[in-house]
């Protein structure tokens, strides 16, 4: 004290008694002119109370570290800012940690990635709250395995209800957490079992039932052994109006119209759920409002362990937009039969059009021919220049019209001559038609090249007139000035390999085409070609009906096949068409 200037000690002392106290001993030195300790003045205090408080303090820690340290469980503290401040030996033991590393590297560092951050906001939250901390988490044991644990903190409070510490506690769920999760999988799969089952009413033991409320699109409710309803669910209510206590204690016979009610049909299906265990039926109900729908009802018999009948369940589902549908279906099939005879009668009507083409309009025209052959021929110099012009061209015409009488046949037969499929080399065919045109070809010094020719299964003489139809195209739009000359050529090739047309991929097709060095026409005009009647130029300055190119097309539609024509003004014209070989 005479160094330092101040006194500070704590010592024992006994009393007369011979008890022995604790003291506590303070002062302060005070010096004179020349530095020199005068005199002290101090205090000394009994603090023998504080010092057996401290006592016992320490000897609850360490009986409370001893007592925690023999648990399995994990126990540790923390401070009232949420700091951790002891861990027992089993977390070291778990985690195969030093406290160095825990202290240093903290204690997250145990608990899993994927729950660290919630794990974090729910502390903070109870340090912020005051209430109690838990929460489920995974910790790394020692070989790196993850564990599932409940974790639970308490405040420890004064007197004054003031938090001093936090003792929380960390117990191994993991098994409990399996079984939970084991179990909640058997759950979900019985409920599915259940739901795809249709069954929502189960009752036993005198008077058990299940009702799922939830659901909107069936009517689930339960029945009394005399017919009664007993409940109701949502289902119920939007399929039939009526809300529950509207219903609840009638007859669920009010659901089914007169005539069914006057049939008996409800005690009916009653009874045919009891032989068979269950009655399935659709049929027209009503609903409170009045209106009707068509409901598919499954009504199923429940019986007791003694094997008596204590109620029924009973499954409506409303199939009014199905009922409406059907009957449009059928309605549809009605129609169509209907339309299918229409074309049938039409086919007949097309057919007797045919016969009378073939021989009722063909013989005027030919008279007519013959007429004014022989008019111009024996009377042309009794004739004026205006009435030798005037039979000239009826006689012209009529040439035109008998063409497109023999080309309409031709359009119709087509489209309903039987169809019969053979093996064919298309070289053969090819070389036919040029035959056909020996004089057209010696007239106008044209030339037609026939390249090589594959072999495909067609209708011969229906691939014969199309080769025929497109020659004579080509050689009808022929240049004035320049010697025609047509090519065509043939071979096998795959849908895939085609790639501007729409073709099946794993089909061989016979690709034929058919071009020609003509005028060619614009290729706006690609498609209408096809088209019966339709004609690029003037009847006056190209000979034709407008149909042989729609007979073409309609012969590669009998083949299931596909015709692509390309051309440019003044260069020409191609065509190209693909049959299934």
């Amino acid at each position: 004290a005479y160094a330092t200037g101040t006194l500070n000690y704590i010592t024992r002392i006994f009393w007369n008694d011979g008890s022995i106290h604790w003291v506590e001993g303070k002062g302060k030195v005070f010096y004179d002119e020349e530095n020199i300790p005068d005199y002290l003045i101090g205090t000394v205090r009994d603090i023998t109370a504080e010092k057996n408080y401290q006592q016992r303090l320490e000897e609850r820690e360490q009986k409370f570290r001893l007592l925690a340290d023999s648990m399995p469980q994990f126990v540790w503290t923390s401070d009232t800012k949420g700091n951790l401040d002891y861990f027992n030996e089993a977390v070291y033991k778990y985690t195969g940690l030093t406290r160095d590393n825990v202290f240093k590297e903290g204690w997250l560092q145990i608990v899993h990635p994927d729950e660290r951050k919630e794990n974090v906001l729910e502390w903070l939250q109870s340090m912020k709250s005051g209430e109690d901390f838990l929460f489920e988490h995974r910790f790394r044991r020692h070989d790196g395995v993850y564990r599932w644990q409940l974790s639970r903190a308490i405040p420890q409070r004064d007197a004054d209800g003031k938090i001093q510490m936090w003792v929380g506690t960390s117990t191994d769920i993991q098994e409990q957490k399996m079984f939970a999760q084991e179990l909640e999988k058997l759950v979900w799969e019985r409920t599915r079992a259940l739901n795809e089952m249709n069954e929502a009413l189960i009752k036993s033991e005198g008077r058990y039932h299940l009702m799922v409320g939830v659901v909107v699109d069936y009517a689930i409710f339960y029945l009394s052994p005399d017919g009664i309803v007993e409940n109701w669910n949502k289902g119920a209510e939007r399929i039939k109006g009526y809300q529950a206590d509207e219903i609840i204690g009638k007859h669920f016979s009010v659901f089914y119209t007169k005539e069914d009610q006057n049939h008996q049909l409800p005690q009916r299906l009653l009874e045919k759920s009891i032989d068979m265990g269950r009655a399935i039926q659709e049929g027209w109900r009503v609903r409170k409002d009045g209106s009707l729908f068509w409901a598919s009802v499954v009504i199923t018999a429940i019986y007791n362990e003694e094997k008596e009948i204590i109620g029924f369940s009973k499954v409506t589902h409303d199939l009014t937009e199905k009922k409406q549908s059907s009957d449009a279906l059928k309605l549809n099939a009605e129609q169509l039969e209907l339309k299918n005879k229409e074309l049938e009668k039409m086919n007949a009507e097309l057919k007797s059009f045919a016969y009378i083409s073939s021989h009722d309009l063909q013989e005027p025209v030919r008279k007519i021919q013959i007429f004014a052959t022989r008019i111009l021929e024996k009377e042309l110099d009794t004739l004026s220049e205006n009435g030798k012009n005037y039979f000239t061209r009826m006689k012209n015409e009529s040439y035109r019209m008998q063409t497109l009488i023999e080309d309409l046949l031709a359009y119709t037969r087509t489209g309903t001559t039987e169809r019969i499929f053979e093996k064919t080399n298309l070289k053969d065919l090819a070389g036919e038609v040029r035959e056909d045109f020996v004089d057209a070809i010696n007239d106008n010094n044209a030339a037609i090249v026939i390249g090589p020719m594959c072999v495909a299964q067609v209708i011969p003489f229906q691939i014969r007139q199309l080769l025929h139809n497109l020659i004579s195209n080509s050689l009808k739009f022929a240049k004035a000035d320049v010697p025609s000359k047509i090519e065509v050529n043939s071979r096998l090739v795959e849908g895939k390999d085609v790639k501007f047309a729409d073709l099946e991929p794993n089909t061989t097709y016979c690709h034929l085409s058919v071009s020609d060095n003509g005028i060619g026409f614009e290729a706006q005009y690609k498609d209408r070609i096809f088209e019966v009647f339709q004609r690029l130029h003037g009847k006056d300055q190209y000979k034709g009906t407008g149909i042989g190119l729609a007979i073409v097309k309609k012969i590669v539609e009998n083949h299931h096949g596909t015709i692509l024509a390309t051309s440019e003004l003044g260069v020409g014209a191609a065509f190209d068409v693909y049959l299934p070989a």
